[in-house]
């Protein structure tokens, strides 16, 4: 979540009257995340968040994250319910940007991640990875291991910058990750987007799941995978098994990995090491004058690839 468009109260007010939501009291940006603007806002009703739309998300993908969404909460998945307009439309626009309104989920990200958290987050992407087994839409991952030379391509026209040293070492990874990557594992829809910025917990429970905007089919494992990276390595890259084998533990509560996804999952998370170094990276160089966020180290994942290039976490499974 972020800040790239700033609204005034009366914009919102006024743009508030197209829903039975109340009137506004108070509104104010989130400026944690790096993809979209959000805000939260107290109505005469109740807390609200409005997302209004950035960047990378293509707009012809709306419906599937709202009916995602709708289908979770259905089933009773904490995650945050989007609300229709008066004219039962959950897509609108704000400044000529298309945007959603979504339920208020309580609970903070947890500062200090223990073995419990990890646990408890595991649980949660087999959950879902579950539940979402017959819902019927579909996305293509925006962001599949066949995009990310494309990204890197990018990247490589920006001339002078603080990052040149960790370009060739990305490239060679690139090439590794084409011949290896693979092809047959189990799929289905993934969130994609599991960071302590999208998990809440009140009184160290889960409580929420947000931001379901990376959503798309891919395989489960590679979730998996990025969610180890996100949860079990401290700002140094130091990595903590303890944690990975609580992330995994939870996991397999609601699905078990079978032994192709362990095998592969050395690969996995070389891959979805590079999906994030190189977002970071590409956002360090084209950060947009007047966000309101600081985009992310791409160094810090440049440590966690050296780790998984060197150590394989799942030999004694």
């Amino acid at each position: 979540m972020a800040v790239y468009s700033p609204i005034n109260k009366e914009e919102l007010s006024s743009f508030l009257t197209q829903y039975n939501i109340g009137t506004l009291q108070q509104f104010k940006g989130i400026l944690e995340g790096i993809e979209n603007t959000n805000y939260k806002i107290k109505t005469s009703q109740n807390f609200f968040i409005l997302t209004i739309f950035e960047k990378r998300v293509n707009t012809q993908d709306l419906p599937f994250f709202i009916d995602l969404q709708n289908h979770l909460a259905k089933k009773e998945f904490k995650c945050p319910k989007p609300v229709p307009n008066r004219e039962g439309q959950y897509i609108n626009t704000i400044n000529n940007k298309p945007c959603v309104i979504v339920s208020f989920l309580d609970g903070n990200k947890v500062d200090h991640v223990t073995i419990n958290h990890c646990k408890q987050v595991g649980g949660v992407l087999s959950s879902l990875h579950k539940l979402a087994e017959d819902f019927d839409g579909t996305r293509a991952n925006g962001l599949h291991q066949a995009q990310w030379r494309n990204l890197f391509q990018k990247c490589k026209k920006v001339p002078n910058h603080q990052y040149k040293e960790i370009i060739q070492p990305i490239e060679e990874e690139l090439d590794f990750l084409d011949q290896q990557w693979p092809s047959d594992l189990p799929k289905g829809i993934i969130h994609a987007d599991v960071f302590h910025d999208n998990v809440f917990f009140k009184n160290n429970v889960f409580s929420g799941l947000i931001d379901f905007y990376f959503s798309c089919n891919d395989f489960f494992a590679y979730e998996i995978a990025l969610t180890i990276n996100a949860w079990c390595f401290n700002n140094n890259g130091q990595f903590d098994f303890d944690k990975f084998q609580s992330l995994i533990d939870g996991y397999q509560i609601h699905r078990v990995l079978n032994g192709v996804e362990k095998n592969s999952m050395s690969i996995l998370l070389r891959g979805a090491t590079m999906r994030i170094l190189l977002t970071r990276l590409h956002d360090q160089l084209y950060h947009p004058e007047g966000a309101f966020v600081i985009p992310k180290n791409p160094l810090e994942y440049f440590l966690i690839l050296k780790f998984h290039q060197n150590n394989l976490i799942f030999k004694d499974n």
